[in-house]
């Protein structure tokens, strides 16, 4: 057992503070997020007692692995220390912080400063030498032994020709090889490893289309199927969406079923919500006999995979009263005084057909085990993609254990929480593990708006956990703006999602075909709302927006700059009702600034002003920029320059900055 004078011994020997580290969130409690590829930068306060030089090093490794891999770490001002390094396989990394008073460096500092004074160095030199011998002590074969040569020639030096030394002191091979062996016993290491989650790069750009299988078909009276969704896809490639989102595909009960538009009245061709999940045919591990079966489903998969697109599903933790878990497990529901179940309820709004998990049970246990079950069915089946269906109504811890589950064996399995509600709910479910998040960009549509929203989104602490995904409309979701503002509105925010957003989705058909009818006056639930029927969507209509959405997905897929989330900066306009921002790449060689027409009724006109030179850009020299939505060019030259635009076109400019 060691000594009190023992311990306060080791104490005082580690003399660095590691402290204010960036990025650690929730004082490293939660992970940051990452792709395969991105770098992980890093600052923190490193300082000691005293004038010494320090020297630190960035840890890490990944999870996988026990060897740690460092890198060096370079002072800023005020004691900032910055490090960085790349992460490069799916799954976990950790990382931390060593520091030390670096014995070498402020020796040879020392002894050049009274060098240059005129004093007498010889014995300095021969403390030089002691270093050295340490080093060497700890050092690999080769340059232990490399080590050992120099301290000798420095000896000899020493007596000899001092002047020598200090010129040769002044080597940096020499110092950096000393100072890779620094002492351990007097090196402070961080308290905490922090962790890293490493996605694939889906998980940072990727295009969302959202279509009802059921209403692939050509006629109200005939169910679609995966065979008529086979034919669909090619539509879906065509406008070069990566990712198909189905609703949920499961068999639909009977019991509480919804007529259209909600109705409690049915008729017999109704066919109810596909959220209200499970029947006679099965639960959340069956699929809708109505659709097909699974060896249609996988059909569908491969074709789409042939043509670059992946299938995502819903994942809805919530059943019908036909579902097989209520009559197996009615202990997983809450029941009221009566002993009867109690069903969905967001008062004013009831939902009859649909009962949802209760976690607070004695078998919560048991119900988590079997949720988890279904999401393995379903990565068994290929589907890597996971749609969470309103996450912030079941129990935070709950998610983070299933989500860590999951993705222990399966770290491509990216999960994009729908949860539209508070703004601390909807990060703490980014921090504990979802891949992407729903945002409230469907309701951000003045200028103001959406430059604060987006800023907090991309330039502070908030971007290190949560991925958004701009979605300008959903099955749930007809803004006020689409109802109003017509083609331009729809443009508009298309544009807006498409590069404010690397993670963006629509609701087609329903976007494309301009759908803006509401149910009612200030109403955001759509008029013959697809969550209650098939709808049958005329494709070929001439005033679709297909071609646009095509040309605005090749824009993102063909120009890096739009396919990350933190470069995006605002720039200002003389006038409200016009938006400007750009994105840039990591080494600055590519620039897109985009313009947007906030108003979809009147042109208006502004005068742009551009950093010139963060964009590189000789003030004194005219530019060209290139509108790839149009394919225009414009010469500009000089900070501030002029746009027009008008909403009877195209209402935006998506301009590539030509240097």
């Amino acid at each position: 057992m060691n000594s009190p004078t023992t311990e306060i011994q080791k104490l005082v020997l580690k003399r660095v503070v590691i402290e204010a580290v960036e990025p650690e969130v929730d004082c490293g409690r939660f992970a940051i997020k990452r792709t395969v590829g991105e770098r992980v930068v890093v600052q923190a306060d490193i300082f000691a007692d005293g004038h010494e030089v320090l020297g630190a090093v960035l840890r890490y490794r990944p999870c996988s692995e026990a060897g740690w891999q460092e890198s060096a770490m370079d002072p800023l001002d005020n004691d900032r220390w910055r490090g960085e390094f790349r992460v490069e396989k799916l799954g976990s990394y950790v990382y931390t912080f060593r520091a030390w008073v670096d014995a070498f460096r402020t020796w040879s500092r020392n002894l050049l400063k009274k060098a240059e004074a005129g004093d007498n160095v010889s014995l300095d030199l021969l403390t030089g030498v002691g270093l050295m011998r340490s080093a060497a002590a700890r050092a690999r074969a080769a340059d232990a032994r490399r080590l050992l040569e120099i301290a000798s020639e420095f000896e000899t030096l020493s007596g000899a020709d001092g002047g020598s030394a200090v010129e040769r002191i002044q080597d940096d091979e020499l110092t950096a090889l000393v100072s890779r062996y620094p002492d351990p016993g007097a090196a402070t290491t961080y308290s905490k490893e922090l962790r890293v989650v490493v996605d694939r790069e889906k998980a940072r750009f990727s295009a969302w289309y959202e279509m009802f299988p059921r209403s692939c078909t050509s006629e109200q009276t005939r169910h679609g199927t995966f065979r008529d969704c086979l034919e669909r896809l090619d539509y879906v490639a065509r406008m070069r969406f990566d990712v198909l989102y189905f609703p949920p595909i499961h068999p639909i009960g009977r019991t509480g079923r919804k007529g259209k538009n909600n109705s409690v009245q049915l008729s017999p061709d109704d066919t109810g919500s596909p959220w209200a999940i499970g029947a006679a045919e099965g639960g959340h591990k069956a699929i809708d006999p109505r659709l097909g079966t699974l060896d249609d489903f996988k059909q569908l998969q491969a074709k789409a995979r042939g043509l670059g697109i992946e299938l995502a599903l819903d994942l809805a933790f919530q059943c019908s009263p036909d579902h097989p878990y209520v009559k197996a497990h009615r202990e997983w529901f809450r029941h009221r005084p009566d002993g009867t179940i109690q069903y969905a309820q967001n008062p004013p709004k009831k939902y009859e057909d649909i009962y949802p998990f209760d976690f607070e049970n004695e078998s919560s246990g048991e119900l988590c085990e079997e949720l988890k079950t279904v999401v393995e069915y379903w990565v068994e089946q290929g589907i890597r993609i996971f749609r969470v269906d309103n996450p912030h109504t079941k129990p935070f811890s709950f998610w983070e254990w299933l989500i860590e589950e999951v993705r222990r064996d399966h770290p491509d399995v990216i999960f994009l929480a729908e949860a539209f509600t508070r703004p601390k709910v909807m990060y703490r479910l980014a921090k504990l593990g979802f891949t992407q998040s729903y945002t409230y960009f469907t309701w951000k549509n003045r200028k103001s708006e959406l430059t604060e929203y987006f800023t907090e989104l991309t330039q502070t602490p908030i971007r290190e956990f949560f991925r958004p995904n701009l979605w300008p409309n959903t099955p749930d979701i007809l803004n006020e703006y689409l109802q109003n503002g017509g083609r331009p509105a729809f443009i508009a925010r298309l544009i807006l999602a498409g590069t404010l957003g690397a993670n963006y989705g629509i609701y087609g058909p329903a976007f494309e075909l301009l759908e803006n009818r509401p149910l009612q006056p200030g109403s955001e639930e759509y008029l013959d709302s697809e969550k209650y029927q098939i709808r049958v969507w005329p494709l070929d209509r001439p005033d679709s927006l297909r071609d646009l959405i095509a040309r605005v997905n090749g824009i993102r897929r063909e120009n890096a700059a739009l396919q990350s989330d933190w470069s995006l900066r605002f720039h200002p306009v003389d006038n409200d009702q016009l938006i400007a921002y750009s994105k840039s790449t990591e080494d600055g060689s590519e620039i897109i600034l985009m313009i947007v027409n906030l108003d979809p009724r009147y042109t208006q006109s502004g005068w742009v002003q551009i950093p010139l030179h963060e964009f590189r850009l000789d003030p004194d020299l005219p530019f060209q920029v290139d509108d790839l939505l149009s394919g225009a060019h414009f010469q500009w030259q000089g900070a501030r320059n002029y746009v027009e635009l008008n909403p009877a076109g195209i209402p935006a400019h998506i301009l590539k900055v030509r240097r």
